[in-house]
């Protein structure tokens, strides 16, 4: 079995990491493999759990009369938002209204694009939160970037039921962040289905979550260590140089291949190793835990030693003292609105860091839940921050704090063409909400996922009642 995985011979180490992604290797392998097992190595498949999500069909629906946000930074006052065929059609002020359009009157009401929450651990670590159930740390070894969240989300949680209903319509859900490389993350529509794949949300790249600073020091300093922050980096460091050697052992084989060398010999897959060569090579995406503005200064070197992009620092209690950094480096900050002093890398947060990331030139600010309670009320989070920053005079906009819940978290999964903002071409992911969606008093009304009404607060039918609830005396929200 002389070829497994690799097969476009004097690939770069880019191309090379790029053919990772396709569903089989080339026919190049195909034709020098004749056993079974040779067959089933050259047949492998990038991609062994793939979306099955589709949008549900909807009716043609027009939200007529609503003030709306649409998400990218403008507010449209008595605005109507019309949605076809799972995508935005149509925003504006004055826009004509398909003649077969359900029209839902939205005059007093609110409209937005869903909420994206980029650190979510619904379903890995789901309601009720017990031992047995509970699948977000792997802790065993610092290093478990073999590790797919995919594989542990349990759909029936019953909390995405109730995150829908704060107006949720996505979530990047990640392994908890006990080790330097924690595993693969997996970003969800969040909608019903009986399977993972059917909430997948189609084409969005896998995450690779990293942790900073205490985490890994307090898991593991009684045990193997890391016991201190310099033996977390030279973790990274040793991980990272592993996954370079690992990279050029299978760039020299192709080069072999290539040269019609019977002898090439293909280096042993290793799924840890291959999960942080595409992180290298921004085929998986990754986002790091950081609470300490000089670990997350450390961090951007070492990117920058390796040659990689760090997309979202999250929790980034203290990003404010190095919001310029951020901005330079094109990483955004996921931040609680007032939430620190837990322990004492988190000890320094003030209550207008998410503003002060978002008014750096270039900045990216992102309300993060890291809960599945406060998911719920993701927009008030925003609404806390919103009025912090204006206290000091930033002067926000609440057309501008809706980015920080939307297209923001949107550019950080690079999802940003498809969805995050209202615009015609773009995932129908809308809330209507019955008030300014900036008051504790407003809640979402309605939910639209692709343009299918997904949630609605007045219609028991259409409220999320998972599999598990099913025979209690208050099963879901019917209370």
């Amino acid at each position: 079995m002389r070829h497994i995985l690799f097969t476009a011979a004097a690939l770069t180490t880019t191309a090379l990491v790029a053919a990772w992604t396709m569903t089989t290797v080339t026919e190049a392998v195909a034709q020098t493999e004749q056993s079974a097992a040779g067959k089933l190595l050259a047949s492998v498949n990038r991609n062994p759990y793939p979306s099955t999500y589709v949008p549900r069909p909807a009716p043609v629906t027009a939200l007529v009369g609503a003030t709306i946000l649409d998400g990218a930074g403008q507010q449209i006052d008595n605005g109507t938002v019309v949605m076809a065929g799972s995508k935005v059609l149509a925003i504006g002020a004055n826009i004509a209204i398909p003649d077969n359009a359900v029209v839902v009157d939205a005059a007093g009401k609110w409209v937005t694009p869903g909420i994206i929450d980029i650190h979510s651990h619904i379903g890995i670590g789901p309601v009720p939160d017990t031992e047995q159930s509970g699948d977000v740390n792997e802790a065993t070894s610092p290093n478990t970037a073999q590790v797919w969240t995919e594989h542990a989300v349990w759909p029936q949680d019953p909390a995405f039921g109730r995150a829908i209903a704060g107006g949720i319509t996505t979530q990047h859900i990640s392994v908890g962040s006990a080790n330097l490389f924690g595993g693969r993350t997996v970003v969800v529509k969040n909608v019903p289905a009986r399977t993972t794949q059917g909430m997948k949300f189609p084409g969005a790249k896998q995450g690779l979550k990293m942790a900073c600073g205490e985490n890994p020091k307090r898991v593991y300093g009684s045990k193997s260590g890391p016991s201190t922050r310099m033996a977390n980096f030279a973790g990274y460091r040793d991980g990272w140089y592993d996954a370079l050697q690992y990279q050029y052992d299978w760039d020299l084989y192709d080069s072999k291949v290539q040269q019609g060398d019977p002898a090439a010999k293909p280096p042993k897959r290793d799924l840890k190793l291959e999960t942080l060569a595409m992180a290298l090579s921004g085929d998986i995406l990754v986002q790091m835990h950081c609470y300490r503005a000089d670990e997350m200064a450390l961090v951007l070197d070492m990117a920058k030693e390796f040659g990689y992009h760090v997309t979202t620092f999250h929790h980034a209690v203290e990003a404010y003292k190095i919001a310029d950094l951020l901005a330079e480096a094109g990483v955004c900050g996921a931040m609680w609105a007032d939430w620190w002093g837990f322990k004492l890398e988190s000890f320094d947060g003030i209550r207008e860091n998410i503003a002060l990331v978002d008014a750096a030139e270039n900045g990216c600010a992102i309300v993060h839940s890291d809960s599945n309670v406060d998911i719920q009320r993701l927009n008030q989070e925003a609404a806390k921050a919103m009025a912090a920053g204006n206290r000091i005079g930033l002067n926000i906009s609440k057309a501008r704090a809706w980015t920080w819940l939307s297209l923001n978290p949107a550019k950080a999964l690079e999802l940003d063409d498809q969805t995050g903002s209202l615009e015609p071409g773009k995932m129908a992911d809308v809330v209507l909400w019955n008030g300014d969606p900036f008051s504790v008093y407003t809640q979402a009304e309605q939910v639209y996922i692709d343009g299918a009404l997904t949630y609605d607060r007045d219609d028991p039918s259409k409220q999320f009642l998972s599999d598990f609830e099913v025979g209690y005396v208050e099963q879901g929200d019917l209370k």
